[in-house]
């Protein structure tokens, strides 16, 4: 297979922030509603809590503080940034105005473009790759890429193969360009629509729209083929991860880690052992967040940091799949933090030098 054509400019990670609402549910909180069972969970899934997002906390509050967190690490003013992207499949409007206006607003995001994506699990790795476009062409420099997920508000609490997947939360990265070699090296987007009746809420667009009849049949709330969704989880996207290796002249077993989306450990499980890697390879934090849909990529390569799981020079893979069907694999190479993970505080940066 070709390798893919490189990039006219590098884009650079430079800082990271994460969100997640106040309250843990826990799985014997979850067994007080539904029937189920710490036990049951764990062995199916391996999450062991997540986090619901309160009356007070929404897609947008919880992207401005992983925002906040992101350009302070990276030392980028709110004024500096030329373009907001938010991958959510929960805004806060349905129709508009979009949540990226908001949190642009927010943060203060003066010259910053801003518009939402919709690629349900896969939202960050798209949003990602297009980060890195923008900044190739020359046509930006600094570009805020956050994914963010409150689908605790989209539950069914009667339905327990779905209930007790999922959490909420908030992860943002500034890409920036660099005259460094590294970022991207090589990515695949695809999609599947013909398996979108697998995962997917039925009402509330314009297809149908809210009635009293469709609250009552709970067409609001996710519903899941988990068999199909398995399949496709365990399959696709590790197809994808395999040819972006190869572009980038590498093999799978050669990365440093692989930053997946954390549906759930089982998938990850039976992923690394059909590419014949170590498990150990995939990096996983989905015990503590479950399922945070866009937002668990980059809560996941947070904690990595965090955890020193990669340094200057480190090959990511990230692997990302979800509802659509979508998918999102990529090859980066890691350059590194501006300034170090600390404790989070959203004391706005001085602008740049220039004014960028």
């Amino acid at each position: 297979m070709a390798s893919q054509p490189p990039l006219l400019r590098a884009a650079r990670i430079t800082g990271l922030g994460r969100a997640v609402p106040k309250r843990v549910v826990t799985n014997d909180d979850l067994a007080q509603i539904v029937e189920t069972s710490d036990e049951w969970i764990r062995s199916r899934t391996g999450i062991t809590e997540r986090r619901f997002a309160g009356e007070d906390e929404t897609t947008a509050t919880l992207s401005v503080e992983a925002g906040c967190e992101a350009l302070n690490i990276a030392g980028v003013a709110p004024v500096d940034v030329d373009l907001l992207i938010i991958a959510t499949s929960t805004p806060d409007h349905q129709v508009f105005p979009s949540t990226s206006a908001l949190v642009q607003s927010e943060l203060g995001l003066s010259r910053a473009g801003a518009f939402d994506l919709s690629a349900a699990c896969s939202g960050f790795g798209y949003g990602l790759i297009t980060a890195a476009q923008f900044i190739a062409t020359g046509a930006y420099e600094r570009v805020l890429v956050i994914g963010a997920d409150t689908l605790s508000k989209y539950l069914d609490m009667e339905d327990r193969t779905t209930c007790v997947l999922f959490g909420d939360g908030a992860g943002a990265a500034v890409v920036t360009a660099s005259d460094e070699p590294g970022g991207l090296m090589s990515f695949v987007l695809g999609a599947d629509g013909s398996g979108g009746s697998h995962l997917m809420v039925e009402a509330g667009g314009s297809l149908h729209p809210p009635t009293a009849a469709t609250i009552a049949a709970h067409q609001h709330s996710i519903r899941m083929n988990g068999r199909e969704v398995y399949r496709f989880s365990t399959t696709t996207p590790a197809t994808a991860l395999t040819e972006v290796a190869q572009r980038a002249g590498v093999s799978v077993g050669a990365l440093d880690l692989v930053v997946a989306h954390q549906a759930n450990v089982r998938i990850l499980q039976t992923v690394a052992r059909n590419l014949e890697v170590d498990e150990e390879l995939f990096y996983t934090n989905v015990e503590r967040l479950g399922n945070t849909s866009a937002a668990s990529i980059p809560l996941a390569l947070y904690d990595a940091c965090l955890e020193g799981r990669l340094e200057n020079g480190d090959l990511i893979g990230f692997m990302g799949f979800g509802a659509g069907l979508t998918w999102a694999a990529a090859i980066w190479r890691w350059q590194g933090l501006a300034r170090p993970l600390v404790a989070k505080t959203c004391e706005v940066p001085p602008p740049l030098a220039g004014g960028g």
